[in-house]
């Protein structure tokens, strides 16, 4: 088996397959950083380029692109707060606030040091573990699946101390949103007013650049600054690299990475789930939780390593058993399939030589993407001194023409302008609208997970028995009661901490004689 993983190495760093991977992540951070230019339409694109290559730099060239656009969503997402990739949301939180700050440069390089960290512990279990962990994705069913949203949605109380409810209203309202469109147990068409471009629901991606992108545009056009930030704060943020900035948050990275590879071996949450849970566990970990949303690194090396830790877990169950873990994963597998490559065991025995190459391949991809964000950074990070209104203008265009290209609908464009107009109400009222986004990204999933429980249970009662003999429903149970309780007791602790530090100090007896 060493002679394999040898040969397989030895073929990966081949010149061609190098140059195969470098021209992979460049599309894909491209693809990724330019909203609503999703990692799967740039797979698709490229599917009919590899016809005529090999399968091995066929899929390094296909999964060099899917990892490099999980990272480059992050790009967009710091600098103009127009998230590239939904995954890439939970790093606009804390990324642009840091472009305001002056610190682009840093925010970018930590985006790509938690990227390619998040990647390689992906790759890692890829390479080790893929069938124990695609057997445990098996276990979980309806109700697993179900909970797993739940846990997700809870994270939206613990965004915040101060808005616990305020975030909670937002995830109803993210909840309601998803339930536009056709019931999926029973077909009826809910809140689609007559309109059949409704009957599938409002599309993720051109109401993610409503909420997020149109806001930021009106801004941009309104402002009387010439740019985004000061030249001079940008001059000073071209800082000297230091080797130590690789591992400045190894606990996060690790924990981040391993959440990421966990939802991506489940088939339906992705990136973007992913990226809030690290985003919630690295604030409830960490020792200066209220620099959270305020320009927090630490914060961006949570949600990028679990970005994408998403990955290579997506690829364990797309290998293994031919379940791809998200819709990305499931367009690679078509490419796999146009190969004449059928997943399952054979891939790891007939055709070990392919997977193991393509493994290696994507570690040469991770590292390439390293590499080229932390060379780019300092002139990417040039975007922020363009004036506000043609960088405005440009990413008008960009919304519009991503929104359409998302299913070729004008229909996307008007829910991406209807989606922008909530965002300014929500902005000028001081609501934040990432609840909102999580309620619509978690919402469909916890619907028919929901509607499938209850016909196998017959009542609600039995669903809620049959959870509790199911161990993963407990576990997934304790950590939403924990996730929810989390904020209040932090705000405890908080203040004990405060009043015990504010308190006189105690005088001094004088000693008895």
């Amino acid at each position: 088996m060493i002679q394999l993983y040898l040969e397989c190495l030895t073929n990966a760093v081949t010149p061609y397959h190098v140059l195969i991977a470098f021209l992979g992540t460049l599309a894909g951070i491209l693809f990724g950083a330019l909203p609503g230019f999703t990692p799967s339409m740039g797979i698709a694109i490229l599917i009919p380029f590899t016809y005529k290559m090999g399968a091995t730099p066929a899929l390094i060239l296909l999964g060099s692109l899917y990892c490099g656009a999980f990272y480059g969503g992050s790009i967009s997402a710091i600098l103009v707060n127009t998230p590239g990739t939904p995954g890439a949301a939970a790093t606009s939180v804390d990324g642009f606030p840091m472009t305001r700050q002056g610190r682009a440069c840093e925010a970018l390089n930590e985006a790509a040091i938690a990227s390619f960290w998040g990647g390689i512990i992906s790759l890692v279990a890829l390479f080790f573990i893929a069938a124990p962990l695609a057997r445990m994705a098996l276990k979980f069913g309806v109700n697993e699946n179900f909970l797993l949203a739940i846990f997700g949605l809870s994270i939206v109380g613990g965004l915040s101390q101060e808005n616990m409810l305020q975030n909670l209203l937002g995830g109803m309202l993210g909840i309601m949103l998803a339930c536009v469109g056709s019931d999926p147990m029973t077909g009826v068409t809910r809140y689609t007013f007559g309109i059949p471009e409704l009957l599938t629901g409002i599309q993720l991606v051109p109401a993610l650049i409503g909420l997020y992108s149109v806001p930021q545009i009106v801004s941009m056009a309104t402002s009387r600054e010439h740019a985004v930030v000061d030249r001079e704060l940008i001059r000073k943020a071209h800082s000297q690299f230091h080797l130590r900035e690789l591992w400045g948050y190894p606990i996060d990275y690790i924990r981040s990475a391993i959440i990421g590879i966990m939802i991506g071996i489940i088939p339906g949450p992705g990136g973007n789930t992913a990226s809030w849970l690290a985003y919630s566990q690295g604030k409830m970990y960490s020792k200066t939780p209220e620099q959270f949303g305020k320009g927090c690194r630490q914060a961006i090396a949570n949600t990028e390593a679990a970005n994408n830790g998403v990955t290579g877990g997506s690829m364990i169950p797309m290998l293994a058993l031919g379940i791809p873990g998200n819709a990305i994963a499931a367009v690679l597998l078509s490419g796999l399939m146009i190969k004449g490559l059928a997943p399952g065991y054979a891939m790891f025995s007939t055709n070990a030589d392919v997977t193991y190459t393509f493994v290696f391949g994507l570690v040469i991809a991770n590292l390439m993407m390293l590499l080229i964000g932390l060379i780019a950074a300092k002139y990417v990070a040039v975007v922020a001194l363009v004036p506000q209104n043609i960088l405005g203008a440009c990413v008008a265009v960009l919304c519009v023409i991503g929104s359409y290209a998302v299913s070729n609908s004008m229909m996307n464009v008007y829910i991406m302008l209807v989606m922008g107009a909530l965002g300014l109400l929500l902005k000028k009222i001081d609501f934040d609208s990432t609840p909102i986004v999580l309620g619509m990204i978690l919402g469909a999933m916890a619907e028919s997970n929901f509607g499938r429980s209850i016909l196998i249970n017959k009542t609600v009662g039995g669903m809620f028995a049959d959870m509790l003999h199911r161990p993963i429903c407990l576990v997934i149970l304790v950590l939403i009661v924990a996730t929810l309780s989390m904020p209040k007791v932090q705000a405890t602790l908080q203040a004990r901490k405060e009043k015990k530090q504010s308190a006189p100090p105690a005088k001094m007896q004088p000693p008895k004689t």
